[in-house]
This record gives C-alpha cells, structure tokens and sequence, in this order.
C-alpha cells in the first residue's frame, strides 16, 4: 500500500504540474506562443486593402489613409544574450527614443523600460501614443530594436490612419471614419463612397517552400478607387477665411456659405462653422445642407416670380406700403424702416431692391388668399419642395405646407411670402437661385464628379437635371433683371462690386427658438445673401447664411459683404488679362538690380537693351563685384575691390552672390531669412581668417 501511495502520489503531482504548466502556455505565454505558431502556420489569412484617396477638383489630396503604428517590446524574447545587449546600449536607446520623442525624457525612458523587463512583459508599449512611419524608422535603426522581433524583441502594431493634409478645410462634407478602419466610416464623402473607398480584403496562407517559409498570396486585396470631389481647394479656402472673419466680427454663431458652378451644379466650396465654448470657430456639423431654417426674404424672390408666372402681376404694378405698418389678417405686417415712416408707394422691383415685406406680403395675400394652394403650387414648380437626393447623407427636405394640412391660418400664407412658415436648407436656397442663373434649368448640386483607380476613371457623375425649366423665358429676364437692381440700386449694395455685375437678394429673419418663439432675450437673426457673378454671364452662385443673437442684423452689410470677398477673390483667380495691355511701349522699365557680380549683371542688361554705367572694363575672365543703383533712364554699376584678407561687404546682394563670395574668401557662411542681404555679422574691412564663420540676415 506504502509503494501504490507513492506511485498515486507521483501521477497525481505530474498531473497537477502538467494542468499548472497548461495554464501558464494558455494564459502566461499565450502571445509567445502565438507569435511562434503565426511563423510556421497561417491559413486564411485576411490582408486588409489601402483605402482610396479623396482628392480636389484639381487633383489635390483632400483625405489618404498613412500607416501608423503602436511599438511594443517582448522581454522574453531573445533570450540571456539579448537581455545583455539591451542592457549595455539601454543609456544609448532612451537618447535616442528622447530625440525622436522629446516630450519623455530619457530618464523617463530608463525607467519605463526597467520596469518592463522587471515585470517580463511580453508586450509593453515602449510609447503610449501611435506615431508615423518616419518616426517608426528612426526607432528601427536604435540598437537591439532593429533585430528582428524573435531576438530583439521589438515588435509594432500598424493602424491605416486617415490623414487630411489641408486640415479642417471642408472637413465635414469630406467626412472621417472610425479609428477601428474595420467599421469604415461616419458620414460625408467617406461614408456616402464607403464601398468605392474601402476596396476588397484578401486571402493568404503560409508554406514552406524549398525549405523556407513563405506567405501564399490566395486572393490578392484589392485597393480602394480614388474618388475626385468638385472642391476646389483655393476657392474653399477663399470662402473660409471670408466667412469666419466675419462671424468672428459680428460674434456670431454660426455660419455656412457654399460656392457652385452654375452651368454644372459643381459645388466648388462649402463652409459650416459653430462657435465652440472656446470661442473658436470650427466644423461641427453640415449646415449648409441640413439645417432646416426659414429662409426669410430670400424667399421673396420665390413669391414674386409665382405671381408674375401666374400673370396676377407684372413689373408696373406697385403697392402702397404707407408707414410700414399693414394690419393683415389682425395681425400687424411691419417694414424694417417702418420706424423711420415706411416707403410708401412702391412698385413691384422696388418692393424686392428695398425688401418690402408688405409689398410682398400684400400682393400675395390678395391674389392667393382664397385659394392659397395655388400659390403653393407654383412653389412646387419651381422644385422649391423636393428635396436634392444629394451624394452625401443628412440632408433635409423641404418643408412647405399646403392648405390642406391642419391648423392652416389665414396670416400663413401672407408670412410664408415672405419666407417664414416654412423650412428650407441653405443649399436648396443656393440651388433655386443657380437656376435662375442657369437660365431657368434647376440642376442637383454635386460633390463628386468621377471614380478612378490607378488614374484611369472608373465612373463618371455627369450633371443632374431636376427640373429644366423653373418658369418661362419672360418671367426669368424680368426676375434677372430685378435680381441685378436689388445689388446696383438696392440693400443688397454691399454685396456688389466695381469689376463685374452681381445679381442676389439679401435676407434678415429672426430665428424661432422652440417654445420661445421670438420673444425678447430669445431672439436670434438669421443674415444671408443668395447670389451669382456675374450677372451678366453667370459662372458662380452662392449662398451665405449667418445666424448671430441680437441687433444689429443685416442681409446687406453682413452676409452681402462676405459675398462681395468671395465673389472678387474667386473672379480675380480666374481672371485671364492681356499682358500687351499692361505695357507702356513708351516708357523704360528701369529693373531693380541686385549688388553682386557686375560683369553678369551687365550682360543680361545689355541684352534688355537698359543702358548700364559702369566704371570697369568687362573682360570674360575678371569677376567684377561691387554695388548698384538706379537711374531714371539707366543702371549705375559700381565696382568694388576685393582684398582676400579683409570681410568684404555683401549688403544689397542675393544669396546666391553672396555665399560664392565669401566663401571664396575662405569663410564658412550662416544664412538666415530670404530676399536680400541687410546684415552681416563681420564688418566690411575687418581682418578675416580661414574657416571663419560669418552670419547673413536676409529680408
């Protein structure tokens, strides 16, 4: 029995051992163990595809997927000799990590990798955040980590990280995707064109191969395509800096502007920028094409061209505003200057040039108020209630009530003329006045023109017709041409420029706050301009929308001044001028010229056919330096003599001249600024020697 003890005895402590030692493979070596089997079997493995580009109108990268890593250190790996070596170099590694990430010391790298390889960890972050491929390599080439991972033991983990190299610029409308790529993306451009970007995984697995392992391609991934958006990068950045130093000015809240071609519907820019709690602007959501706001008196445009449509007007006719006060319905109409007396009489382009919202208002109520579904009609029409179906996702719809819905009021119609009682997003504004631009033909806005893959193009999204004619050729030339008086004669003023005709409507409202409605202390404005340039041949229309709490507010001075910015600055980038009328053929253009080598300076000028002056004869083997300066009909070279022993004077030069110069003296030369030389630290005449360094400051 003392014999079969012992036997049970010892099968029962093998037994417990060979449990204990289980436990430790599966859950203390578990990684090493994994790293070891991933070396000699892999099947159905799946390799994850590039995913494609967005890129400008003008082929600029808008948005690209840069690998990224995670670095970590196994301290088991490699054995007794590594741990040695990465004990000798360990002062040399945390200097170097200390240089490549100089926000830890090199002290704190000491410690923390002492700390890992006291605790054996297998997998210990040598970095807590991820870094580049640049600084990924740098690391790679510091002792012990540029071994392999099975002796050295430095391993990385690697992220596709989507990079925007312009930054915030059309952030929202160009989207993001989650940090984990595998759950593709959130919203914009990226999530409407996921499947087009994310491209197609592939398939390998592992096998030995005249002894040597090798990783079997089964099914190759497949790159994403590229997609090519219609922004273009100048114009966006020309609308943002317009927009946001203007709310910034008025301390506004928000605001969106969005840039279209008219004939195409190419969205050229789009803005949307929110005050954040540190007083910042940024992109937080869409605006320009979710917010669901009433447009105010931009709509007028809209309420006028039904009327004259229908014919129950025409652009003779006019309306007594009185003193801007008007009862409608039991409820008072007022006019913006009704405090200053009213406008009176005013004809129907008057009504528009001063934004009347009694004239407006009046003319509707009295040829629509008992039938206003016919009015509505006439905004469906014109495709003012359908929504876009645009490329991206959020967009809202269009919300214009007809008679039929409940609670229909009899002041409802009169304040719908008038842009109130309805909710319209600021691009289906943009996209209703692009029409009239367009010679009444409504087309759908557009982000995205075309899929490539390797340069070639895969698809192409032509231009989109919604509606091909918004109304006849008569009311389209009169509303054009009230359009144009509004900007030269009218509030919207600010909005126009010097260099080319500007055709809008301004439009001021305040903004509804729930249950609050438009009480005092509630109230915020709404200030925009809808617009295209220019007038008389329109290429660009564009809306710009703000919303600030408080007086003063206007359509014409805030939102119509931004217009005016974007509209020069986009039309003086595309503005092609006649060289041959910037040249007198009378005068002599007399060249600023540079001090330096004077024998050059000589040879270029007499091919200019400019007289030169000069005090030394020009022989092809001499290097002539010295000083210039200008006549009103010649250029004055000076020459200088050169001691080889003495710091020569270099002001008034080009880098260029000057480095040879001194250098030739026997100098070594510290450059700093760009343009000309305007100091240098050794004074002309002072003695010199060999290997000297002197310093230049350009400007």
């Amino acid at each position: 029995m003392t014999r079969y003890f012992f036997v049970i005895l010892l099968i029962g402590l093998a037994g417990v051992a060979i449990v204990v030692k289980a436990g430790i493979i599966m859950f203390g070596e578990r990684q090493y163990w994994q790293d070891v089997a991933s070396r000699f079997v892999k099947e159905n493995v799946t390799i994850k595809p590039n995913r494609g580009n967005i890129l400008s109108a003008n082929g600029s990268m808008m948005a690209s997927s840069l690998p990224v890593y995670r670095i970590y250190m196994d301290f088991k790996a490699g054995g007794t000799k590594k741990d040695s070596m990465l004990m000798s170099h360990l002062n040399e590694i945390c200097a170097g990590l200390h240089n490549i990430f100089p926000d830890k010391s090199a002290a704190h790298f000491k410690a923390h990798l002492l700390k890992g390889r006291k605790q054996g960890a297998r997998n210990y972050p040598v970095y807590p955040n991820r870094i580049s491929h640049v600084q990924y390599k740098e690391v790679k080439r510091l002792p012990v980590f540029s071994l392999n991972k099975y002796k050295g033991g430095f391993h990385e983990q690697i992220y596709n990280q989507r990079e925007k190299p312009f930054g915030s610029l059309a952030s929202r409308t160009l989207g993001g995707i989650y940090a984990d790529t595998a759950k593709g993306a959130i919203n914009g451009i990226e999530l409407a064109f996921d499947s087009v970007l994310r491209g197609r995984d592939g398939i390998i697995h592992r096998q030995k191969v005249t002894n040597q392992w090798l990783d079997i391609t089964d099914i190759a991934p497949i790159d994403g395509c590229d997609v090519i958006t219609t922004i273009d990068v100048d114009m966006q950045d020309i609308c943002e800096k317009a927009l946001v130093d203007k709310l910034i000015e008025i301390n506004a809240n928000e605001g969106v502007t969005v840039l279209m071609e008219v004939a195409t519907g190419e969205v050229k820019a789009i803005v949307n920028m929110a005050k954040c709690q540190d007083g910042k602007y940024r992109e937080i959501k869409n605006g320009a094409i979710s917010d669901m706001i009433e447009p105010g008196s931009t709509f007028k445009t809209a309420s006028i061209m039904v009327a004259l449509e229908d014919g129950v007007i025409s652009v003779s006719d006019g309306v007594d505003t009185g003193n801007g006060i008007m009862m409608m319905h039991g409820r008072a109409m007022y006019d913006h200057n009704w405090r200053r007396g009213g406008y009176q009489y005013l004809t129907v382009p008057e009504i528009l040039m001063v934004s009347s919202n009694i004239g407006v208002s009046y003319l509707i109520d009295k040829h629509y108020g008992k039938n206003p579904d016919k009015f509505i009609e006439g905004l469906y029409r014109m495709s003012l209630n359908e929504p876009l179906h645009l490329q991206i996702s959020g967009e809202g719809k269009p919300n214009i009530r007809r008679q039929k819905n409940k609670r229909w009021y009899k002041t409802r119609l009169p304040w719908m003329s008038i842009g109130y009682e309805t909710q319209i997003p600021p691009i289906n504004t943009l996209a209703f006045y692009n029409a009239i631009a367009n010679k009444g033909k409504m087309v759908r806005p557009k982000f995205v023109k075309a899929i490539t893959r390797n340069g070639e193009t895969v698809e192409e999204f032509p231009t989109e017709v919604i509606n091909p004619s918004i109304c006849s050729e008569r009311t389209l030339h009169q509303i054009r041409d009230i359009l144009e008086q509004v900007v030269s004669n009218g509030l919207a003023k600010p909005a126009g420029s010097s260099q080319f005709p500007v055709a809008g409507k301004t439009g001021t409202a305040l903004i509804s706050r729930g249950k609050a409605g438009y009480k005092s202390g509630t109230i915020n404005y709404l200030v925009s301009f809808c617009g295209y340039f220019p007038a008389d041949a329109p290429k660009y229309s564009c809306i710009v929308a703000i919303q600030k709490p408080g007086l003063p507010a206007s359509g014409g001075l805030m939102a119509g001044s931004v217009f005016r910015k974007i509209a020069e600055r986009v039309y003086a980038k595309n503005l092609v001028l006649d060289i041959r009328n910037a040249i007198d053929p009378a005068g002599v253009a007399i060249p600023d010229v540079k001090a330096g080598e004077l024998a050059e300076a000589k040879r270029v000028l007499d091919d200019l056919k400019i007289t030169a002056l000069t005090d030394f004869k020009n022989k092809k083997e001499r290097e002539v330096w010295g000083s210039t300066y200008s006549l009103p009909d010649a250029v004055n070279l000076h020459a200088k003599e050169v001691n080889k022993k003495q710091a020569p004077s270099v002001i008034g030069m080009g880098a260029k001249d000057a480095v040879y110069l001194l250098e030739s003296n026997g100098l070594k030369v510290r450059l700093s600024g760009v343009g000309t030389v305007r100091r240098q630290s050794i004074a002309q005449g002072s003695e010199i020697k060999p290997g000297q360094t002197i310093s230049i400051e350009l400007r």
